[in-house]
């Protein structure tokens, strides 16, 4: 998920740096996932199949994701100090994420956490990069004037993903726990995807859950709905039981040790910063 720091207060300045190719590929990748999704989004409202406008989507994903993973971890090794800081790196789990889907049947429900992403992603490049390109224009006495279209869009935009971004994270973390993991699980017993899917996305959930408060704010809220229902007088024996038992397997698997030698510090609500790729590209010359 994107930091808070990077979605919700990098950049707010408003001088305009030189933008990388990288920085460029980064934010061309966002900004597919996210058309990608809307298009595919359109295509189940008129009941259209449109399984490249999925696979396009994953592809842009697959480079944004790759491009900050390079930048933050550097060039792959076998070492295992590297290996260890990419299995905690929570870019490395959603470039992962990305792949498996990319190569899977598609699933809708599983580009949403992407898409909402790339929403704030995308307004991030719009606001730091394009708005600062819109020409200005001369007053009476020859001096140059910024554009007033392009500041109130990019003081809107700014407020907006300010007032949205926390709100969306925990968005992300229901849709993962509840509809992702859910859909996952229903169609294995319903054999309309693969057993490995929800096996997959549990030890990914299992992850989010070490690394993200949201996460656990979600896994907890269920958790809550599902003890509700269990306690009422008209849930039957045998379905608190098997619940009991399921929640307790989960229970169990979750607990095992994780190394968090590598983690990031607790409390941070996601991968890719905005303005990252650009600034480490910057910083490393």
């Amino acid at each position: 998920m994107p930091s808070t720091a990077g979605a919700s207060a990098s950049g707010t300045g408003s001088s305009y740096k030189p933008m990388s190719y990288t920085h460029l590929a980064w934010s061309i990748g966002h900004i597919v996932v996210l058309l990608s999704t809307i298009w595919n989004t359109l295509g189940i409202l008129f009941l259209q199949s449109r399984p490249k406008a999925y696979s396009l989507a994953y592809g842009g994903a697959i480079l944004s994701w790759s491009i900050v993973v390079y930048k933050s971890l550097g060039t792959p090794s076998l070492s295992k100090a590297y290996l260890q800081r990419a299995a905690m790196d929570e870019n490395v789990q959603y470039l992962v994420v990305a792949l498996y889907w990319f190569f899977s049947k598609p699933i809708f429900v599983t580009l949403l956490p992407f898409a909402i992403f790339s929403t704030f992603h995308s307004l991030s490049f719009i606001r730091t990069t394009f708005l600062p390109k819109v020409p200005s224009k001369k007053d009476a006495s020859g001096a140059e004037q910024p554009q007033q279209v392009g500041v109130v869009l990019s003081r809107g935009i700014q407020s907006w993903v300010k007032q949205n971004y926390e709100s969306a994270m925990y968005c992300v973390a229901f849709i993962e726990v509840l509809v992702i993991q859910g859909r996952v699980t229903l169609g294995a017993l319903t054999f309309q995807n693969s057993f490995l899917h929800p096996l997959f996305f549990a030890h990914f959930l299992r992850l989010r859950y070490y690394l993200s408060p949201q996460t656990r704010s979600a896994v907890s809220a269920v958790n809550q709905h599902i003890d509700h229902y269990l306690d009422h007088p008209s849930c039957p024996a045998m379905v608190k039981k098997g619940t009991n038992i399921a929640r307790g397997l989960v229970t169990q698997y979750a607990d095992s040790i994780i190394s968090t030698t590598a983690a990031h510090p607790p409390g941070r609500t996601g991968p890719q910063t905005p303005n990252s790729v650009n600034n480490r590209t910057t910083n490393s010359g």
